[in-house]
């Protein structure tokens, strides 16, 4: 049984994130994906403003009157969350952690899909595979996935994207979309990423908080690499050490991204203790104006 405190987590997140796909992203999920494609739907009369190339000759010439063949969008989509669960995400300095952030983000993803009548799946990942549910439909379905998200603990530390991807390219056969949510702690998953990306539409969530990328002047203080465990004692009242540290994860975020758009993926960015809903909403936005 799951604890009270725990209970009362999810249902804030589902109350949350339920009001943030229907009062700001209705619609807008469902715009940005297309469906699997056309399906035949009926034949009906030709009417003024029809396209002529959808006439269907054998049926127009038994009824004497023009006919068209009528298609709707085949919409049901399989959704894959690709979650990264290492122990870096039990970081966060903005009164959020990175995993609480990570389970409100693949919440209302969830909730959107399931809104949309999608299916939703979830493989969570360290540097092992920690756990793997099914696709399937549902609010109890998208509540399992949000349990699961808050939760499960992981037995491993660090990050293993290349792992990832070859899990969900063995066990995920059918084209999904995939939102891979990572702070992308790791290196040589390109590889495995081009394979996952010919099957699937890979969108990466890149997670992260804003000590991450600069340090306070706060004199002496201890750090330690959460993945590692490893720990160094740095001065932050150095001008020199709060630049080169800057630089050092400035120039991390522009590998991955220079990776990414190499390979013509968009990124959406979020950060801890700030809205995610706008990054959500403009990646959505983006993909519509594109179709």
């Amino acid at each position: 049984m799951l604890p009270a405190e725990l209970l009362k987590k999810i249902r804030r997140i589902e109350i949350r994130t339920s009001h943030m796909v229907n009062d700001v992203l209705a619609g807008q999920y469902h715009s940005a994906f297309r469906g699997r494609g056309m399906e035949f739907e009926e034949v009906r009369e030709y009417r003024i403003g029809d396209d002529i190339r959808t006439i269907d000759r054998n049926v127009s010439a038994r009824c004497g009157k023009p006919h068209v063949k009528v298609f709707r969008e085949e919409r049901e989509l399989t959704v894959m969350l690709l979650v990264d669960l290492s122990r870096s995400h039990q970081f966060g300095t903005q009164n959020q952690l990175k995993r609480d952030l990570v389970a409100e983000v693949c919440a209302t993803l969830a909730f959107s899909a399931i809104r949309n009548n999608d299916k939703v799946g979830l493989i969570a990942f360290t540097d092992r595979i920690e756990k793997f549910v099914a696709p399937r439909k549902g609010q109890k379905h998208v509540l399992r996935v949000i349990r699961e998200l808050l939760y499960l603990e992981p037995a491993g530390t660090g990050t293993d994207l290349s792992a990832a991807f070859d899990y969900l390219n063995r066990t995920s056969r059918r084209r999904s979309v995939v939102f891979l949510v990572s702070d992308f702690q790791a290196e040589g998953y390109d590889r495995p990423l081009r394979i996952a990306r010919r099957r699937h539409d890979v969108i990466p969530i890149a997670v992260s908080d804003r000590r991450e990328m600069e340090l306070p002047n706060v004199g002496l203080i201890e750090l330690e690499d959460a993945e590692t465990g490893e720990t160094l004692v740095v001065d932050t009242s150095s001008k020199a050490l709060r630049r080169n540290y800057a630089l050092r994860a400035l120039a991390g975020a522009e590998q991955r991204d220079t990776l990414l758009r190499r390979m013509k993926i968009d990124t959406i960015d979020v950060r801890t203790g700030e809205s995610f809903i706008e990054p959500l909403a403009r990646f959505f936005r983006k993909r519509e104006a594109r179709r």
